[in-house]
């Protein structure tokens, strides 16, 4: 067959050494010195064209892989809330970080380290633990006497927000000890004094090292006072006139067990805000609020909240709806400058 009556689009020419390429509107700087290349006599079609071009290859794949990590999102959302401290898992409402959480539980916990605690204006209590399920939190104070150590009274004192969303439950009883015969309890107030579970104070400075000292002054008990919260909240202890306190829980289990084996500490009980945080969770979000307004957020990322769920467009703000836009508009340059780059260059 001649090659003359070929199609055109079928001619190509063999050159040995140097290959000459078609006229195009950059340099091509890349001479072949081993293997003989061939070219057509027109512009070749789109496929031939980026393999015969190393450099437009390998930046035609970049933009390629730069395209699809622009368009597929991350496989879950990145909140910036974080979720354990330590051991404690830290779920709605509480958080520990500002923004996270519920608006009422704002600044009430500290991370430091792996040591997590409830801040009052009174200091700061080591938080035990959390049953997100009782919706309880078990804090220490380290500078209250126990059974086992004395130290010098320390008030307890709570703001009126803590008060009523973190009280301290029924069942954590405060025992005033060592005070005089001119205190409030022991007079006008005696009422507010009560025995739980069958235990007296003569156990309570009999029971424990370090409640001994009070009876050698007299060779007898000094009075004590078992009350409540409220006591605490309205009189402190200069007021009590009482030398020292301590406090224990899950006091309905403590009938037949001495004061050496009592859990010292504070039970604080809370509720849980019903502001749809079920929804934001399950779409991958954190529960969270706007530091300024104290409206309800879900947390979708680092750089993206929605009011109600994550993936909801409907919801977002309008700084978010100009970050999708703004990504958008990101996505359509580098398209676009793909094809551009493999039409005419």
């Amino acid at each position: 067959m001649d090659p003359t009556s070929q199609p055109i689009s079928q001619k190509v020419t063999k050159i040995s050494g140097t290959v000459t390429p078609p006229r195009s509107p950059l340099p091509y700087p890349f001479p072949f010195h081993i293997i003989p290349t061939y070219t057509t006599t027109q512009s070749p079609p789109l496929l031939l064209n980026i393999m015969q071009h190393p450099l437009k290859h390998h930046l035609t794949l970049t933009l390629l892989a730069l395209i699809l990590l622009s368009h597929f999102p991350p496989a879950s959302p990145v909140t910036p809330c974080r979720t354990v401290c330590g051991t404690t898992a830290i779920n709605y409402p509480f958080s520990i970080d500002d923004g996270c959480g519920a608006p009422q539980y704002r600044s009430m916990l500290n991370c430091t380290g792996t040591e997590l605690f409830f801040m009052t204006t009174s200091g700061r209590y080591k938080v035990q633990s959390i049953d997100y399920n009782k919706q309880t939190m078990v804090v220490y104070d380290p500078a209250m006497s126990t059974c086992s150590i004395l130290q010098p009274h320390h008030d307890f004192v709570m703001t009126d927000v803590e008060s009523v969303v973190i009280p301290p439950s029924s069942d954590t009883v405060f025992a005033l000890l060592n005070y005089s015969i001119d205190s409030p309890v022991l007079n006008r107030y005696k009422n507010l004094c009560f025995n739980f579970s069958g235990h007296s104070c003569d156990e309570l400075y009999g029971g424990c090292n370090a409640f001994r000292v009070f009876r050698s002054f007299t060779n007898s008990s000094p009075p004590c006072c078992f009350t409540g919260y409220d006591t605490v909240k309205y009189m402190s202890m200069n007021i009590l006139d009482c030398s020292h306190y301590t406090s224990f829980i899950n006091v309905d289990g403590l009938k037949g067990i001495g004061p050496a084996d009592w859990v010292y500490g504070m039970k604080l009980s809370y509720a849980v805000p019903d502001t749809g945080c079920g929804r934001c969770t399950r779409s991958g979000g954190a529960c969270g609020y706007d530091t300024e307004t104290g409206v309800m957020m879900c947390l979708c990322s680092t750089s993206m909240n929605a009011t109600r769920e994550c993936g909801s467009n409907g919801d977002i703000g309008s700084g978010q709806k100009l970050a999708l836009r703004t990504k958008f508009h990101a996505f359509a340059l580098v398209v676009g400058a793909f094809i551009y780059f493999v039409i005419f260059i």
